[in-house]
């Protein structure tokens, strides 16, 4: 899959979109729990690591190709068939001939990775917008994993992240994780208009901080 890019429709799986080429290696991503891979935030994360030379592999779950052939908005499964079926993406992508892929995705996403990191071991994981507990719930941590993950592993995180936000994150033990705190950024990096930064600016900002670990990783 070097060098590839567009879709390719997997029978049994869906669609795989692949970006960009793997100088600093490749990266099998996830999506959110309410929007897919179309959505206007992850495609533009995707075009800037393919920029930086990390190529993307991305998938979507089964309820959300089922919410799309239906037309209507349905909730995620239980997170842990979730992992079991980004499990079987990483089996389908994963070869001799090519470089280990990393895991991670966006919310949602980037959890169901670190607890399949956490489960079978991975080549490492990018978690954007990582969900360090659910909504107006800060004590509900989702962290008892972190433990497990043996895994070099960056946590790219907006500043006001309702999810997990600067000050929270600096409460947690996350185990080694490295952290890049993007700021004033919200769960999609995007900042207020007073802070005179610009969504697209964090979303490069965090793409080079992506292709800059994943390359130190390599050397490690």
């Amino acid at each position: 899959m070097s060098g590839l890019a567009g879709g390719v429709l997997v029978k049994g799986h869906g669609a795989l979109e692949i970006l960009g080429e793997p100088r600093h290696g490749r990266l099998l991503m996830a999506h959110g729990a309410g929007a897919g891979q179309d959505s206007a935030f992850l495609k533009r994360v995707r075009v800037a690591l393919a920029n930086k030379g990390v190529q993307t592999l991305a998938i979507e779950f089964d309820y959300m190709r089922q919410m799309r052939r239906e037309a209507r908005r349905r909730p995620p499964p239980r997170i842990d068939r979730l992992v079991d079926e980004l499990s079987r993406w990483c089996d389908l992508v994963t070869h001799n001939d090519l470089s280990a892929p990393w895991l991670g995705g966006k919310s949602m996403g980037a959890r169901a990775a670190s607890l399949l990191a956490a489960r079978d071991q991975a080549a490492g994981l990018v978690l954007l917008g990582y969900p360090f507990h659910p909504s107006a719930k800060p004590d509900a941590l989702r962290l008892s994993h972190w433990p497990l993950l043996a895994c070099p592993t960056l946590v790219v995180q907006g500043s006001r992240d309702p999810f997990g936000s600067r000050e929270e994150l600096a409460s947690y033990d996350l185990w080694g994780a490295s952290v890049h705190i993007l700021e004033d950024g919200d769960h999609d990096w995007k900042p207020r208009r007073a802070s005179g930064r610009r969504q697209d600016e964090l979303i490069d900002e965090g793409a080079a901080v992506v292709a800059a670990f994943m390359s130190e990783a390599k050397t490690r």
